[in-house]
């Protein structure tokens, strides 16, 4: 009682600003939660249309009269699904924020390759340069399969070389081996392809998981070895026996 007599005569004449604060306090939680709640749906929108924006540009080609029951779009061609994707995702640029509008305009410039190849090619290079680390290192990417497409392969053994470099290495270490290598052969550079042909199959052969059984063979180590086989029979045949997955040691 003696406690309670002291904090009423501490707060005496205070009632209204404690009422005000209060209220305050939980008005702010209420904010609070409402902006937690719009954020939801605003994620939940935005996922959504970035999905039905990927499944637009993965549509394939229509080649005749649509299958029974098919209600997704149809395109007679690439450059009419590209426009089509390209106009998707600029949407998605406008409506949401980070990281959905970054995403977006990732695949817009992917897209663009097709419509209006030098707005695309210059869209992933500031992409390469600025926004997020796994935004950037894909638009690197892109931008590299793009010069190696067009001839232009010492731009594109660079940034091949720069993204190996990257510590992060938010594209397949494998896959830019495999496409340096793509690029040196181009380049007359036969031995240093072979050499990192024969270093991703070597790596993989000789690997082991966690349960002391090698791994699946991946797509790439397996194009690899195709590729090593055709180039230098020698050097295939140098590499370790392929490993016989799911079976005990010794057999």
């Amino acid at each position: 009682m003696d406690l309670y007599d002291r904090l009423s005569h501490r707060f005496e004449g205070r009632g209204q600003t404690i009422l005000y604060a209060a209220g305050g306090a939980v008005l702010l939680v209420a904010l609070l939660l409402v902006f937690s709640w719009w954020r939801g749906r605003q994620t939940d929108a935005a996922r959504l249309a970035l999905g039905k924006a990927i499944e637009i540009a993965d549509t394939p080609i229509a080649s005749g009269t649509p299958l029974p029951g098919n209600n997704g779009p149809t395109f007679k061609d690439e450059r009419e699904r590209a426009q089509r994707a390209v106009e998707e995702f600029q949407k998605i640029q406008n409506s949401y924020g980070s990281p959905y509008n970054e995403l977006a305009r990732y695949f817009a410039a992917a897209n663009l390759l097709t419509l209006d190849r030098p707005k695309g090619l210059s869209e992933l290079e500031a992409l390469g340069k600025s926004g997020s680390n796994e935004i950037s290192a894909r638009a690197k990417f892109a931008l590299a399969q793009a010069r190696e497409t067009d001839g232009q392969f010492d731009q594109a053994a660079a940034l091949y070389q720069e993204l190996l470099n990257d510590k992060d290495k938010t594209v397949s270490e494998n896959t830019l081996k495999f496409r340096l290598a793509a690029v040196l052969e181009k380049q007359g550079k036969k031995d240093e392809a072979v050499n990192l042909l024969f270093g991703i199959v070597e790596a993989a052969r000789k690997a082991q998981g966690k349960d002391g059984k090698p791994p699946q063979e991946s797509s790439v180590v397996r194009a690899a070895a195709d590729k090593l086989q055709e180039l230098s029979p020698e050097r295939y045949a140098q590499l370790p026996p392929e490993p016989s997955a799911g079976l005990p040691p010794g057999l």
